[in-house]
Order: C-alpha cells, then structure tokens, then sequence
C-alpha cells in the first residue's frame, strides 16, 4: 500500500510546494502545537528573490491563554534527504525528521530554542482531493493520538498520551487564491476519536472545490455537497452544512480570539507572500443526523479544532 505521506516533490521542480504537517492539542488543555516541515521550488534554490529557504521548519505555539508564538527557520536544499520508497516516507533536514508515524525536530529562533520528539498512531486516513499537477491534500493521521515530548526553551510538554490531533500532507504547483480549511477532534466515552475535516478551495475556470469528511464510531461518510452560510476571514467564523446520501452534518466554527493566528506564505513564483489566518484552538459545534442513526447527534469540541482561512469569494 501506498503511502499517504510519500514525497511527490522531484528535487529538479522549479515551481512546487509540499508540507507534511502535524496540529496536535495537548491532552491537559493548556494549548495547542502546529509543526510544519515545508520544501519550496527546489529546482532555482527556494525564492531568492523574497529569501525564501528551499527548506524550512515551522514551529508554532498557540497557549490557551495568550497569542500564538511562531518560530520558522531555514536548512538549505543540501540538508535535505527525503526517502523515494513508494511504501514508506521520511523527510530529514539537520536535526528534522518526518516519518509515517513519528517526527522530530530541533530548531534556535530568535534565541529560543524549540525541540520535539513524538509518536503518532490512527485508525484513520483520507485523501481530501487529488488534482494531479495542480495539487492534492491528503490526511495520512485523521483521528491521531500524540505521546512524546516538546520542549519550549525551559518548558516540557510530556505525556503518554500527550495529546490528540492529526497529521496532513499537501502539495500544489501553487497555493490557491482562496480556501478555508477545518479539522475538529470529538473524543467520544468509548476511547475512539471522531474527527470532521472540511476543504473549500478556488479551482480552475472559476470552479470551487467542496468537500468534507466524518470519521465517526469506526465509519466515514463523505459529503460533496456544502452549502456555507457564513464565512467571515475577519472574525473567522465559519457555517455550513455538508449533506450526502448518507445524511447531513450542520457544523458552527469559531477561530476568533487571542489564538488566531497570521503567517505569510510564501508564493510559488517568487512575486511575494500572502496572508494566511489560523487558529489552531478553535471551536467546533456539529449536528449530525446521519442514516440509521435514529436522531440528530451533537459534538462540540472547544479548543479542539482548527481552522484555516487565506483570500476572498
């Protein structure tokens, strides 16, 4: 079987980007974690234009009381070493390393020092789209259950487990006009995880992509059929209902608050960056009826979810 997380990136292409990420909140509530291990147009060196790295680790902290803190530094495309196996997958670059169920990581930012080492396991994974050239987005680790250690210069976050989330991957010629993203975790009292994971992006000749997942007491359903009725990148508020054969989900998100986040990405063709809003404590209200289920479900999760927004439609 193939690999969810296996590389697509081929060191010779002048115009890619491809992240393998991991949001994780931490089990005693006290924040959140988002690690990104990001690779940007290999092929002319990264963008020297906008000193963008060919290769950079991402670290950022979103505290439960207080504003998020961002660390990102840059390896150069002679560190890297990224694993070709169509079954299995590592990235590395210095002390840095992406594998299927575990990573690392070891990064100075502004004289802080940031360092993990954690272990992730799942019963489930997806892929959210697969466009060929133009990109994918996939989700290796949709209901995953974090052990291990971080450390925040004097700080340790540590646990057996330390935390639940998920780990993603994706990939894009480019970073798309618009898009809003979400993932939500729902630990349920039987000891499983629920997750919704929810993908609205700018297409090609004016289409949109619209997508979301629920992986729900050891089922998934897909939704292709989403119908927003608010979606505010301001105050990050985001409302729609997802329906299917197999019933409908309403789902409520609110990412405002002392944790949203802004970050600029780089673009792929050097011209500059753009903003990108995340909150990585968001919260997330749904109301399922699903078929057979014999009534409407509810499951909020506050703090428990992510939500992502960048552009306007």
């Amino acid at each position: 079987m193939k690999s969810l997380n296996r590389a697509y990136t081929r060191l010779s292409m002048r115009r890619r980007y491809e992240a393998w990420f991991l949001r994780l909140g931490l089990s005693d509530g006290s924040g959140a974690w988002w690690f990104r291990y990001l690779l940007t147009n290999p092929g002319r060196d990264g963008c020297p234009q906008t000193a963008c790295a060919p290769v950079q680790v991402w670290a950022t902290w979103f505290p439960r009381n207080g504003s998020p803190e961002s660390f990102i530094q840059d390896f150069p495309l002679q560190a890297l070493t990224v694993s070709r196996h169509p079954s299995t997958f590592f990235l590395e670059a210095g002390p840095n390393r992406v594998e299927e169920n575990r990573c690392r990581g070891a990064i100075e930012v502004r004289g802080r020092q940031i360092s993990w080492d954690l272990a992730y396991r799942s019963h489930f994974g997806a892929t959210m789209s697969n466009k060929g050239w133009i990109g994918f987005s996939r989700t290796p680790h949709s209901d995953a259950t974090f052990s291990g250690e971080i450390r925040l210069g004097e700080r340790v976050f540590r646990g057996e487990p330390l935390g639940i989330g998920l780990q993603g991957h994706n990939c894009g010629f480019r970073h798309r006009n618009f898009w809003t993203w979400m993932h939500a975790c729902f630990p349920q009292p039987d000891g499983s995880i629920s997750t919704l994971e929810a993908l609205v992006y700018e297409m090609p000749i004016g289409l949109v992509f619209r997508k979301a997942i629920l992986w729900h007491q050891g089922t998934e359903y897909r939704f292709r059929k989403i119908r927003e009725s608010r979606r505010d990148r301001g105050t990050m508020r985001w409302n729609f209902l997802a329906t299917s054969a197999a019933g409908s989900v309403a789902v409520e998100l609110d990412g405002g608050g002392s944790s949203l986040h802004q970050l600029p990405y780089a673009k792929t063709d050097c011209s500059g960056t753009f903003e990108v809003s995340n909150n990585s404590r968001a919260r997330a209200q749904l109301r399922m009826k699903l078929r057979n289920s014999g009534g409407t479900m509810e499951l909020t999760s506050d703090g428990g979810a992510v939500l992502e927004m960048t552009g306007d439609y």
